[in-house]
């Protein structure tokens, strides 16, 4: 009796069975859930939509940038709450500008929840004076441009900010149409967020749009039909609904990034193609050798029942430790001290499970519905003599040339991740030409005191003391020029430095070494993009190595209760680091250095947004042991049938090779999608997934690991005596 029946679940073979004799009953309940699921967390049930509970900014992390913002915030210097306005082509001597100015001011102060108003026509003295020329384009009176500031009561709610921003909107319109402006821009932080919240809406709505279209009738090729193609495409809206819903109840309880929406549908979306398309085709391979050449339309209820029980203890098994190595690769980042970070891991994981349910669930009860069609066309019975065999035969041949050829090949394209630089973008996130970037754009260029320095010293020292210090600072490294210092509300006391780089770039980085490895003789914080970066890295660099390591140490036990071999395991790591590591490189080399840009639509800001390589490695990591998985259980099933390593590995490889490669090709269509999307995180994002998964399934999954296994031999299968009654007792295999 082969291992694989030794260790057959009947807990599994039961549960199969119980889903086919109430499979209607299980179908009508996803139906269900998708319908509520859509609408709760759209907020069609009157209930706040998910996507009104969405924030978006600089991803912050504990550390001297944020105890630098909180401190700004108690000074009233956090800026959130404003709202400007610019005009052009307006002459500022003319007493009619200044007398509607003036009046826009007073009429704008009387706005309920606006706390304050004021441009350069209401500082004493006029435009000419030092302190109301940063509210002056070009801090020059005859540049022909003014800003005016509106600052919102902090403790409006969103709605009372919404109106109140229509009624200072009404002003504006007024005093544009008043001063002949020629030139109008309007813009703020809330706006900003806004506008990149709906970016990720509109992103998600056209990533999935063109996923799940193309991902049908790719599927309608390999399975030689609309209804077996469907299943899974029915699996994954349902994990888009659960997904929405789960990410609503969690906004409850964490602090939500508007791009962690698309990062978790997306993994849903492509796990639920994936394993609706492994169970799916193991479906019709039990159903067609139960039926052993009779028609489809002579199948009994006996069989589809038993059909579906050997999937469950098959594929079933299959899909469960996929999904353990995906939750597990993802719940590693939960060690890291960043919200943001975790607010992924703990929705990811929840994403994860319920692909699982839906794989486990919906999938097979509607292949137990749709059974005699499901054969109707088509066949899972693979030859074993294929393109794939040949391959692997081919590989077989020269093994050692193909491991040195593809890990050169590897190494080669990861080297630009040696030069890694991390940016945490805010405007740059949109499109150029985006009229929420371009109003930055030009704000940050045409009234840098107004806008913010790109490096900021946050302090509640005394002023002179400040002033004496800030006086000796501008032959800092990068300092184009040092603003006046300011004094806050609550004591609080700013100095500004202007880099020209916009916060994230070389300048800004050797800034703020330099502040804070020479320090100012008084207690400050140094804040900014720069800042933020630093203390980002540092607590990247603190848990990384835990993260990392509970990672493997979890993943090396799953494979070796799958396979019995602490080779096997350890062998698959190494490859999935060389195999994320040429993708992470390939991603820097385009986004950081700038390469098809036109091509991919977007403009290169020198650098990874900071949160990507963790993304890319986690979820990278869970997709290609979703892959091993799935050519690890047919390698190991043949092995334990009698069948030598070189001929279970080219009858593994033939009989699993179609579906790792349909389910790659999927995988790729539903990242593409979100790849093509403007919000540069998640264009980077989804570039890098495409990217591990085309490198993972072709170099890797075809080339690299026949090649090792063909020269480890039967050491493939090794493992220490203990370990091996170990797995004699608690190993799982197919």
């Amino acid at each position: 009796m082969s291992r694989s029946a030794r260790h057959g679940s009947p807990a599994l073979e039961r549960w199969g069975r119980h889903v086919a004799r109430h499979a209607k009953a299980i179908v009508g309940f996803w139906v269900l859930f998708i319908v509520v699921g859509f609408a709760v967390a759209l907020g069609a049930t009157g209930t706040p939509s998910l996507f009104s509970r969405l924030d978006s900014g600089e991803i912050v992390v504990a550390g001297e940038n944020q105890d630098g913002r909180d401190l700004l915030a108690q000074g009233g210097g956090s800026g959130f709450s404003t709202y400007t306005q610019t005009l052009t082509g307006v002459d500022l001597s003319d007493p009619a500008v200044a007398s509607a100015a003036a009046t826009a001011v007073q009429d704008l102060s009387a706005i309920e929840h606006v706390e304050s108003a004021v441009n350069p026509f209401v500082v004493p003295g006029g435009p000419s004076t030092p302190d109301a020329l940063r509210f002056v384009l070009d801090g020059d009176p005859a540049s022909g441009g003014f800003a005016t500031v509106v600052t919102f009561d902090e403790a409006n709610t969103a709605e009372q900010e919404a109106a109140a921003t229509d009624q200072v909107d009404a002003v504006f319109d007024g005093l544009a149409e008043d001063t002949g402006a020629t030139g109008d821009q309007r813009g703020g932080l809330r706006s900003l967020v806004d506008r990149i919240i709906e970016q990720v809406k509109i992103d998600g709505q056209r990533g999935e749009g063109i996923a799940l279209p193309v991902s049908f009738l790719v599927m309608v090729v390999v399975f030689g039909g609309f209804l077996a193609a469907g299943f899974p495409v029915l699996g994954a809206i349902a994990s888009i609904a659960g997904a929405l819903a789960s990410l609503l109840g969690l906004s409850y309880l964490l602090d939500l990034d508007a791009s962690v929406v698309n990062v978790v549908t997306v993994l849903g979306l492509g796990l639920c193609i994936d394993y609706g398309l492994l169970v799916v085709s193991r479906f019709r391979e039990e159903m067609r050798a139960l039926l052993q050449g009779t028609p489809a339309t002579d199948a009994t209820h006996a069989q589809v029942v038993a059909a579906t029980a050997a999937t469950m203890n098959r594929a079933g098994r299959t899909v469960i430790f996929s999904a353990l190595t995906v939750a597990i690769s993802l719940s590693g980042l939960l060690v890291l001290q960043i919200p943001f970070i975790r607010a992924v891991s703990v929705a990811g994981v929840s994403v994860v499970l319920i692909a699982l349910a839906v794989a486990l669930t919906l999938i097979p009860a509607l292949c137990v519905l749709g059974a005699r069609r499901l054969l109707k066309r088509g066949t899972e019975t693979a030859s074993d003599v294929g393109v794939f065999s040949r391959l692997a035969e081919r590989v077989h041949r020269m093994p050692w040339v193909v491991i040195a050829a593809v890990s050169a090949v590897l190494v080669v394209m990861a080297l630009p991740a040696l030069r890694l630089e991390l940016t945490s973008s805010g405007p740059e996130l949109l499109p150029v030409g985006t009229p929420e970037r371009t109003f930055y754009e030009d704000f940050r260029a045409g009234y840098p005191l107004l806008a913010g320095a790109e490096v900021l010293l946050v302090s509640r020292a005394p002023v002179a003391e400040v002033q004496a210090w800030a006086d000796t600072a501008a032959d800092r490294p990068g300092v184009e020029s040092v603003d006046p210092v300011r004094e806050l509300d609550n004591g609080v006391v700013t100095v500004g430095f202007q880099t020209g780089d916009s916060g994230t770039g070389e300048a800004s980085r050797d800034l703020v070494d330099s502040l804070r490895s020479d320090r100012a003789p008084f207690d400050a914080y140094v804040v900014g993009q720069a800042s933020g970066i630093v203390d980002f890295r540092a607590t990247v660099a603190d848990r990384a190595l835990w993260a990392a390591g509970l990672v493997v140490l979890a993943t090396l036990v799953l494979l070796f209760l799958m396979t019995g071999s602490v080779v096997i395991p350890i062998k698959a790591l190494v490859m999935n680091v060389l195999s994320l590591g040429a993708a992470l490189g390939v991603t820097v080399w385009i986004f950081e250095d700038g390469h098809l840009e036109g091509l991919l639509r977007f403009a290169s800001t020198g650098a990874l947004e900071n949160t990507i390589p963790l993304l890319v490695l986690a979820f990278g990591f869970g997709l290609s042991m979703d892959y091993e998985v799935f050519l690890l259980s047919r390698i190991v099933e043949l092995h334990e049938q009698g069948h030598d390593t070189r001929s279970a590995v080219t009858l593994g490889l033939q009989r699993s090779g179609r579906i790792i490669t349909s389910a790659a090709l999927l995988m790729v269509i539903v990242f593409s999608g979100f790849a093509a999307g403007d919000l540069l995180i998640m264009k980077q994002m989804g570039v890098a997934l495409v990217l591990a998964i085309v490198i993972d399934a072709t170099l890797v999954r075809m080339l690299l690991v026949p090649a090792t296994m063909s020269v480890l031999g039967s050491a493939n299968w090794w493992a220490p005596a203990p370990l091996r009654r170990l797995h004699e007792r608690w190993g799982i295999t197919e």
